[in-house]
Parts: C-alpha cells; structure tokens; sequence
C-alpha cells in the first residue's frame, strides 16, 4: 500500500492537490492510503519550505507547486 501524504496548512491549493492525488491514484488503480500533515513541525521535518507537497512513502516528490493528475502519476508509481 502507498502512503501518499500531501504536506500544507489546509489552503485552496493544499486541497486541490489532496483531490488530484486522490484522482491521480484511482486512475492508476494503486492501493493507497492518503494522509494530510498540516502541522508546521511535521511539515518542516520533510525539509519542505513551501507547500503544498506530495510526499510518497515519506519521501518528498513535489514542493511548492499545485500539480495536475497527469503530472502526479509517475510520482506515485514508481
């Protein structure tokens, strides 16, 4: 199972990236978990600096920019 975790304080842009990893995973039909890490602390622990960001199995793959589904996919697959 993929732990998929989108890292930001709750923004539009936070939100939209939950929606298009979500669409980005059941297109790709992964069994996948997603958790939101909205506290600073935690957030800062990834060495991220700008949100939002996906990480995958705790691993950062994306940091300060919204990406689209297709742009989501090969982060998650792999």
């Amino acid at each position: 199972m993929k732990k998929l975790q989108i890292l930001g304080t709750g923004c539009p842009k936070c939100q939209q990236l939950t929606e298009n990893t979500k669409a980005a995973a059941e297109a790709l039909g992964l069994d996948y978990e997603i958790e939101k890490v909205t506290n600073l602390a935690d957030i800062t622990k990834f060495g991220v600096m700008m949100t939002p960001a996906l990480a995958v199995d705790g691993q950062v793959k994306s940091s300060g920019k919204l990406l689209d589904v297709e742009a989501i996919k090969p982060l998650i697959q792999g």
